[in-house]
């Protein structure tokens, strides 16, 4: 057989392993991360769901869902463990200080367009000088579309 035929063949196989490879890894870091949790260590399980874990099991674990409520997981089920600041950021709302030396992002765009006194006045001045959109007064004592000028007087028929 000829080398270039199996070389399709070749890539393929190696494909499949390093897609394997790289999925063995991430299985094994979750199993790492899994049995490295603590009791007291903030959790979120695949489902969504933020607890602290109460206890430890060979393949289960007690999770305190709310103050005094209890439930217990399979230890697949849990899908990160979470560091103390994190877990108190999202379950109890705790706000990290802000860092007063960094840049401030502004939640509008009204500071990109700065503008000074005089542009201010002369900005007003523009606005009052829109064109109005409504209805003019002049509107109302034009003659109704209704009525067509052909230039023929009432009296007028035509012949036909």
């Amino acid at each position: 057989m000829n080398p270039v035929t199996l070389l399709p063949f070749i890539v393929l196989i190696g494909a499949m392993f390093l897609m394997t490879r790289s999925a063995k890894k991430k299985q094994a870091a979750a199993a790492n991360m899994r049995n490295e949790m603590q009791p007291g260590t903030g959790v979120r399980t695949i489902g969504g769901m933020y607890a602290t874990v109460k206890e430890l099991h060979d393949d289960s674990v007690l999770l305190e869902i709310a103050p005094g409520v209890h439930a217990v997981y399979a230890k697949n089920s849990i899908g990160a463990v979470l560091d103390d600041a994190e877990y108190n950021r999202i379950v109890h709302g705790d706000e990290e200080e802000l860092d007063v030396d960094g840049a401030v992002v502004p939640d509008d765009a009204s500071s990109l367009t700065e503008l000074d006194a005089a542009d201010d006045a002369s900005a007003d001045a523009d606005d009052d000088a829109k064109i109005d959109l409504g209805k003019k007064a002049e509107a109302d004592d034009a003659e109704p579309a209704d009525k067509k000028s052909d230039g023929k007087s009432d009296g007028e028929a035509d012949a036909k």
